[in-house]
């Protein structure tokens, strides 16, 4: 018999080598294509037709939910997630399987072995799931993975207090640590909550809710934060007094 057919969907490069390294030990299984975002896959998952999908649900273009309201071929889903608990209880209820990041190798194991050993939910109940799943689904991550030595830590994007640009990198500053992270600025501006956080100038993210008071003198505005570094708004950033004030 030869192996299933397997799509992994998700943005982030450590994630989608993860899960190769992990499902090698499964001779049931052959990888073949990555998608990085929702359009990607909607596209690939309907032409190369999976037997089973390694499914991100904060992705690029469209989330995992979306993906599965608008692929016509169904195959077998495994999600990975940063959602709270509320949700991974739904996907539970559903018999559709989750993988929380960060996630260990016996986790994982657990995940195939139940796709191996259980018939797949009714994809109108997944369908169904999405649905209701999608009112409450905010398209910002709560929690972004970062490298830790040879780890992957979830960090609470709450927690960062600014972001500062580092050459093609970028450095999260919370109060007890900094944190080097392979996405750009622009990149992280687009992945973050514009409700959460604010560009004040091309080299620094704030984080609004870490705002500490805001000061003007003869060069211009400045904002103090709760770590007590200060950064001057730009002049092109200027609105971002507007989120500020009252």
């Amino acid at each position: 018999m030869s192996p299933k057919k397997v799509i992994i969907c998700d943005d982030e490069s450590d994630a989608r080598q993860l899960i190769r390294e992990y499902l090698s030990e499964f001779a049931q299984f052959h990888v073949i294509k990555e998608c990085t975002n929702g359009l990607e896959s909607v596209q690939d998952i309907n032409h190369l037709e999976p037997d089973l999908i390694f499914l991100d649900i904060q992705m690029p273009g469209l989330s995992g939910f979306q993906v599965l309201q608008k692929i016509i071929h169904i195959p077998e889903i495994i999600f990975s997630t940063a959602f709270d608990n509320y949700a991974l209880k739904a996907f539970d209820n559903n018999a559709v399987d989750y993988l929380l990041k960060p996630y260990t190798k016996e986790r994982f194991r657990q995940a195939v072995n139940k796709v191996l050993m259980k018939p797949t939910a009714p994809f109108d109940s997944i369908r169904k799931l999405s649905d209701e799943l999608q009112t409450s689904y905010s398209p910002y991550p709560e929690r972004v993975l970062l490298e830790n030595g040879n780890r992957l830590t979830a960090l609470p994007v709450n927690e960062i207090i600014w972001i500062e640009a580092d050459g093609d990198y970028t450095r999260l500053h919370t109060a007890k640590k900094i944190y080097l992270s392979g996405y750009g600025m622009n990149d992280l501006e687009q992945k973050l909550s514009p409700q959460l956080f604010a560009r004040v100038h091309r080299g620094a993210i704030i984080n609004i809710n870490a705002v500490k008071e805001v000061f003007r003198d003869n060069n211009g505005y400045y904002v103090v934060l709760t770590n007590d570094v200060s950064q001057k708004i730009g002049r092109t950033y200027i609105e971002v007094i507007k989120k500020l004030t009252l």
